[in-house]
């Protein structure tokens, strides 16, 4: 019988061998690990983000991987799988969607480059089968499968993956990824240099930019280059199923692709309909009209967490709530007034009790427990009630204010804005809820803009990513197109620059101290918890695949009995 030491010799004997393919980063890598410094888990992760893949065999998991080997078959193959699911917000494009309800049914039919292996945070092989960056970090080189076909017949090719991105990252196309690709891709500087090879000119050094070209990144889906038109009317892609119809606030289908590049889905059909809130599609799943939810919250759901009609699926995230505090508003100048209500909160007692325990505590910045990059040392912030009202005392408001709290209806946040307006009255600060719909809130406002960014304080939902580089540029830098606490603060742009530009874990946990140190001191933002992303089946379904950005894998789904 082998023992973990006999393990621990064979993962640095094939770490060696991995060292003629691994490149400068990727040996230095490997050298942070046997000096301590990185754990297995951040040295994995790491090598999957460089695109090298270490020689470990079965204890490095997935990495190098194939796509479709990632989930065991039990039950018969063929047949539908029925999804309730939530009522998309808007039009369903990848271009423009930003909502979890239209993601799911994008990747469907359409697939990225690489694939964001959920809780693990490495990255596999889809349309791309490598990648590499320069020594510098602002070229990264990408290799195309090959015998890859769009749903209409085309062949992809590079020049289909370049015209994705330009569109992309052009300012004027009214793309939702600029929140992620500003600053870092600019239009046109994906190139096709052959068939099945793209070039990326990055704005500036970038060590994570693998993950802006993943699943993470959900709206880059790949699309045929001459692709124009309604997307809702054809669902293009590439992906193990096809679209067969589609209507707006009923439903959706999608067909096993008899020409699909890998192994071919095992239902024939998957159907999804669409409901206006977790309650009915509950009663959906427990009326056996369907077998599949996404975006499960505990709220609202407790009956099913223990019902042996029912398995609740879930992997830990980086997906959060932000309570934003206009640092240009005169109640929220001064930062004493944002750390105490931010000390106010008893973050342990929401977890427990929104949560029932499945979520982790928030501190106030977006370095989430699941990112290797995050200084997990940095001091948790807790409930302090007598500090929280001599901050108060101190920046001259001894006795509170009136604010109004302004925030959406979705999932657990209508309950978070009721916790927090009962917390805050500890400290004497008078906070009035305006719950609107996710239209009013992200449309056109009380404000005259988006509400979310105009209110004084609000609580917006921020759904998961691989990486804390979109969480800590465009909600908290001074040009961030999601900056809804008006934050401007030079050091900290610096310190994100470069937490960006660093292409190796320990770098970057450094720089991530720094700035988590920083965001405690100012606190524009609470960040209370980042909740796991839940998915919840009847018992008899087995192969669902999902991440924490509300995407459901189907294609190796069966149902049994």
């Amino acid at each position: 019988m082998k023992t973990s030491t006999d393990h621990d010799h064979a993962f640095d004997r094939a770490l060696d061998d991995s060292r003629s393919g691994a490149g400068d980063l990727g040996n230095h890598a490997i050298d942070e690990f046997k000096a301590g410094r990185l754990t297995r888990r951040e040295l994995l992760r790491h090598a999957s983000v460089l695109g090298f893949v270490l020689a470990v065999g079965g204890v490095g998991g997935l990495i190098g991987m194939p796509r479709n080997a990632r989930a065991q078959v039990a039950g018969k193959p063929g047949g539908t799988i029925r999804v309730a699911h939530l009522t998309p917000v808007g039009a369903v494009d990848p271009l423009t969607v930003t909502d979890a309800a239209g993601l799911a049914l994008i990747n469907q039919t359409g697939e990225f480059l690489i694939d964001d292996d959920g809780e693990k945070l490495t990255l596999r092989p889809a349309l791309a089968l490598s990648w590499k960056s320069n020594d510098k970090g602002d070229v990264w080189t990408f290799k195309l499968r090959d015998n890859v076909k769009f749903h209409d017949g085309q062949k992809m090719t590079a020049k289909d993956v370049a015209a994705t991105f330009n569109r992309l990252a052009d300012p004027g196309s009214g793309s939702a990824a600029l929140s992620v690709l500003k600053g870092v891709l600019s239009k046109n500087s994906a190139k096709a240099t052959d068939d099945l090879t793209v070039e990326f000119h990055l704005d500036a050094p970038n060590g994570n930019f693998p993950f802006y070209v993943s699943s993470d990144n959900f709206n880059a889906v790949i699309l045929p280059a001459n692709f124009s038109g309604t997307y809702e009317k054809s669902f293009m892609g590439t992906g193990p199923f096809k679209f067969e119809k589609y209507t707006p606030k009923v439903g959706a289908s999608f067909v096993r692709n008899p020409d699909y590049w890998g192994e071919k889905a095992l239902p024939e059909r998957v159907t999804f309909a669409f409901y206006a809130d977790q309650q009915a599609q509950l009663l959906a799943l427990q009326g056996r009209q369907a077998d599949v939810m996404g975006d499960f919250t505990v709220q609202g759901g407790v009956s099913v967490l223990n019902n042996a009609q029912f398995k609740v699926l879930g992997v830990k995230s980086s997906a959060h709530r932000q309570m934003h505090m206009r640092n240009d508003n005169a109640q929220f100048k001064d930062k004493r007034v944002r750390q105490a209500l931010a000390l106010a909160i008893d973050r342990e007692i929401i977890v427990k009790g929104l949560f029932r325990g499945r979520a982790q505590l928030g501190n106030d910045s977006p370095f989430a427990p699941v990112f290797p990059s995050s200084d997990l040392s940095v001091p948790q912030r807790k409930v302090d009630i007598a500090k929280a009202k001599q901050l108060l005392a101190q920046a001259g408001v001894p006795n509170g204010f009136d604010v109004t709290l302004t925030t959406e209806k979705y999932m657990e946040i209508p309950d978070l804005a009721v916790v927090i307006q009962n917390a805050a009255k500890a400290i004497g600060v008078r906070i009035t809820l305006k719950v609107e719909s996710q239209e009013l809130y992200y449309g056109t406002g009380t404000f005259g803009k988006s509400d979310w960014l105009d209110s004084p304080l609000g609580i917006t939902d921020y759904g998961h990513r691989g990486v804390p580089n979109v969480f800590l540029n465009a909600p908290l830098t001074s040009g961030g197109t999601w900056n809804a606490a008006h934050f401007k603060n030079p050091q900290y742009d610096k310190l994100v620059a470069d937490f960006v530009a660093a292409l190796d874990v320990a770098s970057q946990k450094k720089l991530s101290a720094q700035i988590q140190n920083l965001l405690l001191d100012e606190t524009p933002v609470v960040i209370p918890y980042f909740y796991d992303y839940l998915v919840v089946t009847r018992a008899n379904v087995a192969g669902v695949r999902f991440n924490a950005n509300s995407q459901l894998y189907l294609d190796r789904a069966t149902i049994s009995g």
